[in-house]
């Protein structure tokens, strides 16, 4: 149970903090130690070799002084020894050959063997445990000796030990404190993550309005804080338009699903004539086409929120597609009393679905006509922009013209504007027929916009990248098949 108590500890990102400073202030203190005692250690010798060779640069002159009465000389050496026997200070007398004439008590037997050198002089060496320094005897009618003063290195070890571990004790009590500190601090630092945590914890599809606070600091945690609540923003909305959405489905789907059921009920009540029969199946057929209609546009948008909508790439005329839809409409307009005018810039060539741009094509020529006043007019143009790298299409109508507070909700599913837009009234649509215009074009890489002025009319515009200048094109547009299923789908919408 202890260990994984422990185990469970170690897991946490307050502990493993803590541990990880201690770890590197462990590692500090170790380092600034050894470097302290290697310092103290090696200012300790160089003070030693110099006191050393001070000792024997005077022993040399004394000896000089006295010679050549040898029994004061070494009177002299064995009373300089006595009096240092506590740093186990040693001397040495030798003639130039490296014969001993006098060495102290405490010298030790391996100074015999340590060669004089052709110099006679050094002031710092090491021999066993023991530090050296010699010195030559130069003067007048004196013969040429070498005199050896050694001290013992155990003293400087035990000095500079002594402090290492003083400070060893101070380093361990400090370290205990920096690892308490550090865990306070972790926990400090980390509380705002806590928060995070049990405030994620606690959200739930149906209760997203909880956000997490901002302490004001600007820092990190703040900005991580900012984020996570301006992504539950978009979720919380996401999931608000889903719910509008499935909503507003049910209810579209509703209306032809109870026409439907009525138009059974009628069939079944009581007996009919075949002509009757018949009619009544005309008007299912009619619903099942409406519902048939609005699946299909609800299944786009689905697999357009899914990112699995990019499929068909090529690259193909934008101006052909252009140029076939409006020969089909221009028909219907003309029909209706209404001018349909075109200024199409050729040879724009665009990557992607062809299917579904001549999709936005008819969705914006469709809305034109419908919207537009019998002796009004509607324009379509398709030109390159300044950069050169897009093509815009701009589609205008004179007709009624959206009001200033519907702008912003024209590309939302299921959106409809006010019901005094309808031309001589006609049939209004799902309301899915623009936010699937605005699906495909962002799928596009490109983007639509829309400026309308009440009674003067409205102008849709959409930029789309063209296709790479040595892109070939892979798609060749069928003109019969084209003009087919474009006046296939107008008659669906128009009539």
């Amino acid at each position: 149970m202890p260990f994984a108590r422990l185990k469970e500890l170690s897991y946490r990102l307050r502990v493993r903090l803590a541990v990880w400073y201690g770890g590197a202030f462990a590692v500090l203190i170790v380092v600034a130690t050894f470097s302290v005692h290697e310092g103290l250690r090696r200012q300790l010798i160089e003070e030693t070799d110099y006191r050393l060779f001070e000792d024997a640069t005077e022993t040399a002159q004394a000896v000089a002084q006295y010679h050549p009465n040898r029994a004061v000389i070494e009177g002299m050496l064995a009373r300089k020894a006595d009096n240092h026997t506590h740093e186990r200070l040693f001397l040495q007398w030798l003639d130039v050959d490296g014969g001993v004439l006098w060495a102290g008590r405490e010298t030790p037997s391996e100074m015999h063997q340590v060669e004089i050198g052709k110099e006679g002089v050094f002031s710092g060496r090491d021999v066993g445990v023991f530090r050296v320094a010699q010195k030559t005897v130069v003067a007048d009618g004196v013969p040429r000796y070498v005199v050896r003063v050694g001290a013992s290195q155990e003293q400087i070890n035990g000095f500079a030990w002594k402090r290492t571990r003083i400070m060893i004790y101070y380093g361990v009590a400090t370290m205990a404190v920096a690892i308490l500190g550090a865990y306070w601090i972790a926990g400090s630092a980390i509380r705002p993550v806590t928060d995070i945590t049990q405030t994620a914890d606690r959200l739930r599809p149906s209760h997203l309005n909880e956000r997490l606070p901002i302490r004001g600091t600007g820092d990190e945690l703040d900005q991580l804080s900012r984020t996570i609540n301006q992504f539950l923003d978009r979720i919380a909305d996401y999931l608000a338009k889903k719910r509008e959405f499935v909503a507003n489905a049910a209810h579209e789907l509703r209306s032809p699903l109870a026409a439907i059921r009525s138009s059974v009920d009628v069939a079944l009540g009581a007996d009919r004539s075949l002509e009757e029969y018949q009619s009544l199946l005309v008007v299912i057929a009619g619903e099942c086409e409406q519902l048939t209609n609005l699946v299909n546009q609800l299944l786009f948008l689905a697999e357009t929120d899914g990112g699995r909508n990019a499929r068909h790439t090529e690259v193909f005329q934008l101006d052909r597609i252009i140029e076939v839809g409006c020969e089909m409409f221009r028909g219907v307009a003309e029909e209706r009393g209404i001018v349909l005018e075109t200024d199409i810039d050729h040879d724009c060539r665009i990557l992607g679905n062809a299917a579904r741009i001549r999709q936005v094509i008819n969705n914006l020529l469709d809305n034109a006509v419908k919207f537009t006043m019998p002796g009004g007019r509607v324009r379509l143009d398709l030109e390159r922009t300044t950069d050169g790298r897009h093509a815009m299409i701009r589609v205008s109508d004179s007709g009624l013209g959206i009001p200033e507070h519907d702008l912003p909700h024209v590309f939302e599913r299921f959106y409809r504007g006010d019901k005094g837009r309808e031309r001589d009234g006609a049939a209004r649509g799902t309301g899915l027929g623009l936010a699937i215009t605005r699906a495909v074009v962002e799928e596009h890489g490109g983007t639509i916009s829309v400026e309308s002025t009440v009674g003067r009319g409205t102008t849709f515009s959409v930029i789309l990248p063209l296709a790479a200048a040595k892109s070939p094109t892979s798609a060749v547009i069928r003109e019969g098949e084209l003009q087919a299923a474009q006046v296939s789908d107008a008659s669906r919408r128009l009539n």
